[in-house]
């Protein structure tokens, strides 16, 4: 360990993993190459494109925009530790409307529609969108994704079980 490393801990879909890594490491790189969670992508790099979303103790964010050592102590969850009652019917959902192309941004966006229908499982129109302004989509024009949640939460209470 130099001056230069820091101890992080964290809780990543559930189990804990831990490492001395550069302390300028972003918490994209920790959870892809220290966790070997490889559905964050990394997109732009600049927190623009929403590819490296995940969920930081429950609450959506970009992992480019955070150092790992920030996250250090909290529970992270990404794509694939998404558990929530809903996920099945979204995965479904994206498939069904045809919102997944390249499938680069599929993980951030259904990171962020799980956050979204958690709180608000009957989500409207305008929400979702409020939801995703942070995800940038190169394939679909938005509007397939939007239909594939909108499904998901007009089944409300249905997909919470």
């Amino acid at each position: 360990m130099t001056d230069y490393d820091e101890q992080v801990e964290l809780d990543v879909n559930g189990e804990r993993v831990a490492a001395t890594v550069p302390a300028r490491m972003l918490l994209v790189h920790y959870l892809r190459e220290v966790a070997g969670c490889t559905g964050v992508h990394v997109g732009c790099d600049t927190g623009n494109c929403g590819a490296c979303t995940v969920l930081l103790d429950g609450q959506p964010v970009k992992s480019c925009m955070l150092l790992a050592a920030q996250g250090s102590g909290q529970q992270v969850t990404t794509v694939e530790g998404l558990d929530a009652p809903c996920v099945p019917a979204l995965r479904q959902a994206f498939t069904a409307h045809g919102a997944i192309q390249c499938g680069y941004c599929t993980p951030g966006m259904l990171t962020n529609a799980t956050a979204l229908l958690c709180e608000q499982p009957d989500a409207d129109e305008e929400s979702i969108r409020n939801a995703l302004r942070g995800n940038l989509c190169m394939c679909t024009g938005y509007q397939q994704i939007v239909d594939a949640i909108s499904a998901v939460a007009q089944q409300g209470e249905a997909a919470q079980r």
